[in-house]
């Protein structure tokens, strides 16, 4: 009888501790851009090792979701690729702060049968690709930046994001930059109306329907190219030179405008001086509230992101990510002490 209630006590305190640990464990919930996924992920996975009681759930909707979820307060914080506008802020029920997390590039991939070559890309001749002005792939602007190069007279098929996107943010800017016609035509935002092409979802949807489209030119983000190993070329950047994207050429872009970044962080280096610097590229930005109502969720957050500034960014390189300068991380510290705890 004296084993029996042993074990019956022993069972119920398992119980109670378990139901004691399932209380405590605190669930963040956060949305938006596809871009930064596979390191948000890893750095949630990392920091839930370090504080098994915080789980932190993300959802890979695109910038256009995640900026509407946190507005709408749906999630506790969101994230995108490219920075809120003046008028989606003030839409917001609170301030919102940005924390640029990461750096990374956009890069135009293509499909194109029989041709072994990196093609070359400028930015005036990718804006008339996407205004639907070039049509076949041995056109003499395309031939021109690939001497050499046996270009078929394979019809052009434009593949652009349909969901309201960061990348999409970071590509129309910089043909924005370079093109008078495509800024007055299509302009630059997380959402456009594209003239030309087929849309697909997420960095995923438009690089699988590159992969299956012969003739086929999109735009993903550098860690998607490499994953799905699909071809991507190198683009002109202001300089004049012609630039792959790498980690060490994104860096490169974020070197000149980490000198004169706003306090708020919202700042374009698309089209960067420098010649080794790539000219799609982009910081990715965390949204959050200023002054958010659950103030032990903002705790762990605030926790979480200097931990991502720092200890964080050494996963950077091996996911095809660039990290961040060091004088950004520095005035982002000093940024989290705003946020009211």
């Amino acid at each position: 009888m004296m084993r029996t209630w042993t074990r019956f006590v022993v069972a119920a305190a398992v119980v109670a501790a378990g139901a004691t640990l399932a209380a405590q464990t605190m669930q963040i919930n956060g949305a938006g851009a596809t871009f930064p996924y596979p390191i948000y992920s890893k750095w949630f996975s990392e920091y839930n090792k370090l504080h098994p009681t915080v789980q932190i759930n993300y959802q890979s909707i695109g910038s256009g979701g995640g900026i509407r979820q946190v507005t709408n307060q749906t999630v506790f914080f969101g994230a995108s690729d490219g920075p809120m506008t003046t008028e989606q802020l003030d839409a917001a029920p609170g301030a919102i702060l940005h924390f640029p997390t990461v750096l990374g590039g956009v890069v135009p991939v293509y499909n194109l049968e029989g041709v072994n070559a990196e093609l070359r890309f400028s930015g005036p001749v990718l804006a008339d690709i996407f205004l639907g002005k070039i049509t076949k792939w041995n056109d003499p602007a395309i031939a021109r930046l690939n001497a050499g190069v046996n270009l078929p007279a394979t019809d052009i098929t434009v593949v652009h994001r349909s969901d309201g996107s960061g990348t999409n943010y970071i590509f129309v800017d910089f043909l924005s930059k370079v093109s008078p016609e495509f800024k007055k035509r299509v302009g630059v935002g997380t959402s456009v109306n594209w003239p030309a092409g087929v849309g697909g979802k997420g960095n995923e949807g438009v690089a699988g329907l590159v992969r299956q489209t012969p003739g086929a030119i999109g735009y993903v983000e550098l860690i998607y190219a490499l994953q799905t190993n699909i071809s991507y070329g190198p683009v002109q950047n202001s300089a004049g030179k012609f630039v792959k994207a790498t980690t060490a050429s994104v860096t490169a872009a974020a070197a000149a405008a980490a000198s004169v970044m706003p306090k708020d962080f919202r700042v374009s280096i698309t089209n960067a001086p420098g010649d080794d610097a790539y000219p799609i590229s982009s910081f990715t930005w965390l949204l959050l509230y200023e002054n958010p109502k659950d103030k032990t969720q903002a705790k762990v957050m605030v926790d979480f992101v200097k931990w991502a500034l720092t200890d964080g960014q050494r996963f950077c390189a091996d996911l095809g990510y660039a990290p961040l300068p060091a004088n950004v991380v520095q005035l982002e510290m000093a940024a989290l002490q705003k946020i009211k705890l």
